[in-house]
């Protein structure tokens, strides 16, 4: 796998499922992670939060960047995608950001 090492990995639909477990491993790879999804609070059904997916990264080491969003709504994937390259760009370094789960991707280099 490529170095992720000082790369912001976005990912949607990273509280639960495939998007947890790339967002962990992206982490352990030594990404930043910006995990973006609908669950904030528990789902009485459903396990797994964005706060919940972000503590885990940050147990393994990780930072993680957690991002309430609803890829069906373009002004939500605006504005969460803004928050994400605000705090890479604050951090001073270059991004990679991969939306996973949502038919788009945004790569910027500064």
């Amino acid at each position: 796998m490529t170095n992720l090492r000082g790369k912001t990995i976005f990912i949607t639909g990273g509280s639960r499922g495939i998007g947890r477990a790339i967002a962990l491993k992206a982490a352990a790879d030594g990404a930043n992670v910006a995990i973006a999804a609908k669950t904030n609070e528990p789902h009485p059904k459903l396990p797994g939060t964005i706060q919940t997916v972000a503590r885990e990264i940050e147990a393994i080491g990780g930072k993680a960047l957690p991002l309430q969003l609803d890829v069906r709504r373009d002004d939500d994937i605006r504005v969460a995608v803004a928050k994400a390259l605000s705090r890479q760009l604050e951090r001073g370094a270059s991004c990679g950001s991969n939306i996973c789960g949502y038919a788009a991707a945004v790569a910027c280099r500064h």
